[in-house]
């Protein structure tokens, strides 16, 4: 990604909507997987950090970041070890496999998915998880997608086989970010009818409707508990290693 893309990030990930309901959906997810008391756990693509804490409470993490400036900050500010690397073929060895890998929002920007998602899960130990997160729908791409340079958006049963192709066996698949879908659905389709290029969809709301849109997105907690989801802005994959 670009640097102002970056440096962006590194604003808004703590109060921004989108990055808080989010890491409330997933810190629920995990939760949920049967990982021991002290987990080892790996984050691919951390960028500026922004989802270490969380992680942190369920075990001793470690992360990968290509950005030299994002690395340096993800360290700082978390106190974990984030080393540099890039998928799929540039991964730094952490001293023994992993619990729990998470890759979220990163497949995505990877040219060679199938070959990303295959190196992530030699890094896992035999029963470890795989956690990750992708944009869903291809019709939905956008100026966002453009320029953080996503090579695609995904379909559930194509990330599902991709993910499944590495080896892993899938115990969930779902979409989620399924209540604000109508209106950012509607947004996205109207610029693509009327050729409406600009708008940001990064600046960070007013308070009040900053604080309406993460309890629209993270109501999907107990959602998410009970069933999958039948769409959404983003898709969720949970798989396992053999043993």
């Amino acid at each position: 990604m670009e640097r102002h893309t970056y440096d962006r990030m590194r604003e808004l990930q703590r109060d921004h909507w989108w990055f808080a309901a989010r890491r409330e959906i997933l810190s629920a997810e995990i939760a949920r997987l049967p990982l021991p008391k002290s987990a080892r756990i790996l984050e691919v693509g951390c960028g500026p950090g922004g989802n270490l804490e969380m992680l942190q409470a369920f075990g001793e993490v470690s992360a990968i970041e290509p950005d030299a400036a994002s690395r340096a900050y993800a360290a700082d500010h978390s106190g974990a070890d984030v080393r540099e690397g890039l998928l799929p073929d540039r991964l730094p060895e952490f001293g023994g496999p992993f619990d729990l890998a998470v890759a979220l929002d990163v497949i995505e920007h990877v040219e060679e998915d199938a070959a990303a998602v295959a190196a992530v899960a030699r890094r896992l130990k035999p029963c470890g998880w795989f956690l990750a997160t992708v944009p869903a729908n291809a019709w939905m791409w956008s100026e966002h997608d453009e320029a953080h340079h996503h090579q695609r958006r995904y379909g559930l049963d194509g990330f599902r086989e991709l993910v499944a192709g590495a080896g892993l066996t899938v115990r969930r698949a779902t979409h989620f970010n399924t209540l604000l879908f109508p209106p950012i659905a509607a947004v996205r389709l109207a610029k693509q009818a009327f050729g409406a290029v600009g708008g940001d969809d990064e600046s960070m709301p007013s308070p009040l409707v900053n604080g309406f849109l993460k309890h629209a997105f993270a109501a999907e907690r107990p959602l998410l508990r009970r069933m999958d989801l039948p769409f959404g802005v983003s898709l969720l994959v949970i798989a396992q290693k053999p043993l």
